[in-house]
């Protein structure tokens, strides 16, 4: 905290009152001024034009006012008076409703959702209304236990969560008592408040802004008898931060600045103001920025990790954050765990990637972190892990249970503050002795530092214990003159700074040797108000430090000029410090601006840069010598370099110990000419279009070409060799580097245009898949000569896609037949695949085919193998699985349609395999038609004994010879049913009458079954006696079924003489009757599918699939087969009357060959 300073933005003296102001309240949403008098008087400001003027006025003339607050949100005011009245109104100034309650008020207090209101009263008590005025509890006060005589409330203060919530369960009420005790409540009805002991006469309490910090106000008696007003800061967790004091009699109020970062105090007739120092959770490692700050809506606190060079920003969301410290390359997250007593510490890198965790059950109160080790402390426990060592980037743990951690070669260690001997038995049962007290230690710890050797263990009682490190061992202790709260140590750890509770910055020297057994001594600086301090990481006499609002650089013990800053510093390193305005940052924590990063330099840095450019390199070279540093003779071997003066560079590059500078001046120095040694320089120096201009005007080209290549910068290569500097391998060179550039960032487009100037067919394969321009990969097929090594892996990527017919043509132009029929057989391409091996004599193919045909019949997957010998044209194998598919259906009792659907399938499976054995291609005559006729006999031939072969066949024989024989059955079956339950009956007898051709397909006793059930309905007694008779005489038919069916036809018969209706005349002329088929198995030839009706005589078509006929008159417009549902190209009649009602020839549809 710092004296602010006292410039106003705006002074206005507001009248209105005639007596003393007792109370004033702030409307912050629509910046309202809401006063009152001792008098009762009420005014409500508002400013208009830049000026403050009376809005509302309100006297009740009855009481005074003794306290007044607006909501959260500032849409309701609520009024208290001395003598119990309350007064709730609107912003628009209405009154909403008022009440008097048998209290005698003294404060009033808005819940931060406006549902509640808290009442204190003179005698001490609190009350809890709702917002309509209704009691709803009276509140505990444990602070009030164990306090003598009557204590009265000064401040009730609830936050209202506008800025988010660090913490979803840290206190939000907080009630102070003039004798100095405060309770913290998370609800009104909290039974674990956090209870605070200040010890102060208490005045005033506020939380800042953010609900972070609570500040109490009020006065003390000091040692000499004397009371001196202060104001004690006070975190969530009830944690004291830091004591302002403050000159004056007391502190009548105080108030904070919006955003938290000052805070007004009256005292007397004065308003002082002081900044804040926030204790932000933060951290800076690398060039990475990483903080933490609270979202409105969100529980977790929000982590951001800003690449302060790149500006990449990457936002991790973490739940009940403790703290952050960051080192080297990496950062810790301290978090409190979802179990009692769990803590986790989590080891992040630049983009805020969790690396490695630990589990711990010490809070981690204080922590500090180095280049190795995370050191973590409570108030009586102190845990160390290394997470890492300087042979190896992590170190690793093994997690054993769930409660318990195994330590891995001594990389944990856990000790107590009062222990002097470090020993792994001080592991055993460290939960239990935390849960159950007997940690407790009478001296705790308050703060810790360390170094790469070191570790020290600060205590409230001024002793500082010094262990050793990375082998933790006891050494020594110190002793201070103060509470220390934050130490930091020197780069070699012989000095350490210590700022105190008050802000007091005092140093100690380790190194000294003490009389007896005190070790070290106090050194003379002190400063105070001191909120900030940085050691140089690479001179153990640099050090920056903050005070109030200036920044101090220390050589030793004497200070430079201040520097005006509100910065944070980051680090100090080279003689020059960085700093961020972590303020300005908070305000918009998503959005980061670099600016809010400051450099400092040391005012040797800046003498040494004044020296050489005013005075000489001789003056400069005796200043650098009489105060060294690596970064002034580095400032110093740079400005030799840009004068060609290499004595000195070589001996300013051997003093800062720059072996690479050392070398670079040997080569300057074998040159001969000095304008090559300043081009050389100014690329040195990352001046390279200096140095390029440099070589144009000695006409060296060639050299700015090479320079440019080192550098990686082909864009500028190309640019030269296109100018003349260069001959087409460069030019062709640049453009296959500019390809590979943009193909590295993923510009794959650009990429592809370099690389077709360049010619490289390789990286354009890559690009054109990545792009998935598979026309442009399909080109380079036809572009590449046969046998081109490419052409495979074209094919290769192809295939990888699936795409089977460019990956064949990559293949076979690239003369790699094998890989070409693997690839149709991966992709299910069997005819492709068979088509490629008989063409190749590839005789793999059929064992590759019957191996993974088997492979999918042993997994019980028939379907598969089906279309696997379709798409191979193994017609024949295809037709034998759907058959037997078939059978089995059938046997199961499945579907008949099913069934039916299988039969087909099966006998277009064997028309295929039919058509393709017996085809001939004829090709075009020639002269020597005779040999051309004795291959197409021979081919014939062939074909004839392979159909003759499978027709052979013991298992599927039948099937071949008449293949649509399962078919005819299961069709006429299903349409005879169909007429059935369409009440067609005559038409269903006509169709089951015909499925006495198919008793090797159905069993016998459903067809004779269904035939007497169709006659019967259709009254042809006599073919249902016949059908009856089949059923009674079948052998292997159970005795009680045959007497069953006795019995039904006795019963039928008895009614019904077994006699049959008259035949029509048309069909006694022709000598037919219902159940004459005409030749046996011929009813392709002599009935009609559609129907079942006679074809004699009749207009009918045939299908071109199957072979079967259907009557014209059946059609019904319908257009396919009503068998196999072929499609039917055209209704070409089969045949036509003629006279004497004779069968015609039967010109088909189908071409001439059928």
């Amino acid at each position: 905290m710092a004296p602010a300073s006292s410039n106003l933005s705006m002074n206005q003296t507001l009248e209105g009152h005639n007596g003393s102001v007792m109370v004033v309240n702030w409307n912050e949403n629509y910046r309202k001024l809401t006063t009152s008098d001792q008098h009762g008087l009420i005014i409500v400001w508002m400013l208009h034009k830049g000026m403050w003027f009376e809005e509302m006025i309100n006297n009740r003339n009855k009481s005074v006012v003794r306290d007044m607050k607006w909501t959260a949100d500032g849409q309701k005011i609520c009024i208290v008076y001395e003598d119990g009245a309350v007064i709730v109104g609107s912003v628009d100034g209405n009154r909403l409703w008022g009440k008097e309650l048998s209290l005698t008020l003294s404060l009033v207090e808005w819940a931060p959702d406006g549902r509640l209101i808290l009442f204190c009263t003179v005698q001490g008590e609190c009350h809890v209304y709702d917002s309509n005025g209704n009691p709803v509890l009276k509140m505990t006060l444990y602070c009030m236990e164990g306090s003598v005589g009557q204590a009265n409330i000064i401040g009730a203060d609830w936050y209202d969560g506008l800025e988010g919530y660090s913490d979803p369960n840290a206190p939000t009420l907080a009630i102070g008592l003039d004798n100095g005790r405060v309770q913290m409540m998370r609800s009104e009805t909290d039974e674990k408040a956090v209870l605070i002991d200040t010890s102060l006469r208490a005045t005033r309490i506020k939380w800042n802004t953010s609900g972070t910090v609570l500040a109490v106000a009020g006065s003390q008696v000091t040692a000499d008898m004397r009371e001196a007003s202060m104001v004690q800061f006070y975190s969530a967790a009830g944690v004291h931060l830091r004591t302002l004091r403050v000159p004056g009699s007391g502190i009548n109020a105080l108030s904070w600045e919006g955003g938290g970062l000052r805070i007004a105090l009256a005292v007397d007739s004065y308003i002082y103001f002081a900044n804040i120092r926030p204790d932000y959770k933060w951290g800076y490692f690398g060039s990475t920025l990483v903080y933490a700050f609270n979202k409105p809506d969100r529980a977790e606190q929000c982590v951001m990790f800003w690449d302060t060079e790149t500006n990449d920003r990457y936002a991790k969301y973490v739940k009940k954050l403790l703290s952050i410290r960051a080192c080297g390359e990496y950062c810790v997250l301290a978090t409190k765990g979802e179990e009692p007593d769990q803590y986790i510490l989590i080891l992040c890198n630049a983009i805020g990637s969790p690396v490695d965790s630990k589990y711990i059950e010490v809070e981690p109160m204080y922590m500090t972190m180095t280049q190795y080790h995370v050191i973590v402390a409570s108030e009586e426990l102190i845990y160390i892990w290394q997470y890492r060592t300087p042979v190896s980037k992590l170190t690793s743990v093994d997690a054993e249970g769930s409660s318990s951690l195994r330590r891995k070669e001594g990389r944990e260690r856990i000790f107590h503050v009062d222990d002097k001997q470090v020993t792994e038995e001080n592991l055993v049962g460290i939960g239990d002795k935390l849960r159950s007290g007997s940690l407790a230690t009478n001296d705790p710890a308050c703060a810790v530092c360390a170094s790469d050797k070191c570790l020290l263990v600060g205590r409230e009682s001024g002793i500082v214990s010094r262990y050793s490190l990375p082998h933790l061992a006891f050494e020594k202790t110190y002793v201070l003159r103060c509470r220390p709260q934050v130490m930091a140590l020197n780069c070699e750890s012989t000095r350490m700074s210590i700022i105190d509770i008050n802000g007091v910055l005092t140093f100690f020297d380790l190194v000294v040797q003490g009389e007896g057994s005190i070790q070290g001594e106090h050194l003379s600086l002190e400063r105070k108000d001191t909120w900030g301090m940085c050691w140089s990481n690479d001179n153990p006499e640099l050090f920056a430090i903050m005070e109030k609002t200036r920044m101090y650089i220390f050589r030793g013990m004497e200070p430079e000029e201040p520097v005006l800053s509100n910065g944070f510093i980051c680090e100090f390193s080279d003689l020059q410090i960085r700093a961020v305005l972590l303020d300005d940052i908070m305000r918009t924590p998503d959005h980061p601006d670099k600016d809010y990063f400051i450099d400092f330099e040391t005012k040797s840095l800046r003498d040494t840069r004044h020296i050489l450019g005013n005075v000489g390199i001789q003056d400069a070279y005796q200043f650098i010598e009489d105060n060294s540093h690596p970064r002034l003779w580095r400032i110093l071997a740079e400005y030799a370099l840009e004068n060609l003066n290499f004595m000195i560079a070589d001996k300013a590059f051997v003093r800062c110990t720059d072996y690479q500078g050392i070398q670079f001046v040997k080569q300057l120095q074998l040159l001969d000419d000095p304008q090559k040694q300043h081009a050389e320089v100014a690329a040195y120096f990352k001046r390279f279009d200096q140095a390029e201009t440099i070589y144009a005007d000695i006409d060296r080209m060639d050299l700015a070409i090479e320079m440019r290549m080192r550098l990686g910068d082909w864009f500028k290569v190309e640019k030269l060799a296109q100018g003349g500097a260069g001959d087409d391998a460069l030019l062709f060179l640049a453009w296959n580097k500019i390809g590979e550039y943009y193909a590295d960032r993923q510009k794959w487009h650009k990429a592809v245009a370099y690389f077709a100037q360049a010619k490289n067919t390789e990286q354009l394969v890559e690009c054109f898949y990545i792009l998935e321009d598979y026309v442009g990969l399909e080109k380079l097929i036809h572009t590449l000569a046969e046998g081109h090594p490419i052409l495979c892996n074209i094919g290769k990527k192809f295939m990888s896609v699936g795409l089977c017919e460019q990956a064949v043509a990559g293949f076979l132009k690239g003369a790699d037949i094998k890989a070409a029929i693997d690839c149709c057989v991966l992709l299910n391409q069997w005819d492709q695949a068979v088509e490629l091996a008989e063409r190749n004599d590839f005789q793999q193919i059929e064992g590759v085919l019957g191996k993974y045909a088997s492979y999918l019949l042993e997994k019980q997957k028939p379907l598969q193998a089906i279309e696997l010998y379709r798409k191979a044209n193994y017609h024949n194998e295809a037709s034998k699985l759907l058959s037997k598919l078939a059978v089995e259906a059938a046997a199961t009792k499945a579907s008949p349609l099913r069934v039916k659907k299988l039969y087909v399938l099966a006998a277009v499976e064997v028309e295929r395999f039919r058509a393709k054995t017996l085809s001939t291609d004829m090709g075009p005559l020639t002269a020597d038609s005779t040999h051309h006729t004795k291959t197409m006999a021979a081919q014939t031939l062939d074909g004839l004994m392979t159909l003759d072969a499978a027709s052979a066949d013991g298992t599927t024989g039948r099937v071949n010879e008449n293949a649509w024989h399962g078919a005819q059955a299961y069709h006429f079956w299903l349409l005879a049913h169909q007429q059935l339950y369409d009440g067609n009956f005559d038409a269903a007898r006509r169709i089951a009458l015909l499925l006495s051709e198919f008793e090797d397909v159905f069993e016998p006793i459903d067809i004779y079954s269904f035939q007497a059930l169709t006659c019967f309905y259709s009254k042809y007694y006599g073919k249902c006696s016949r059908a009856f008779i089949k059923l009674e005489s079948m052998p292997g038919i159970p005795v009680e079924k045959q007497e069953s069916f006795a019995e039904l036809a006795v019963s039928i018969f008895t009614k019904h003489p077994p006699n049959d209706p008259n035949m029509s005349k048309s069909k006694k002329n022709r000598g037919l009757g219902d159940n004459d088929l005409g030749p046996r198995g011929k009813i392709a030839q002599t009935r009609c599918v559609a129907s079942g009706k006679e074809l004699a005589g009749e207009n009918a078509l045939r299908c071109k699939q199957c072979k079967h006929s259907m009557l014209s008159t059946e059609m019904n417009s319908r257009n396919y087969c009503a068998l196999c549902h072929a499609q039917l190209p055209g209704n070409v009649p089969y045949g036509s009357r003629g006279g004497g009602g004779k069968l015609h020839n039967m010109p088909i549809y189908e071409d001439s060959e059928s």
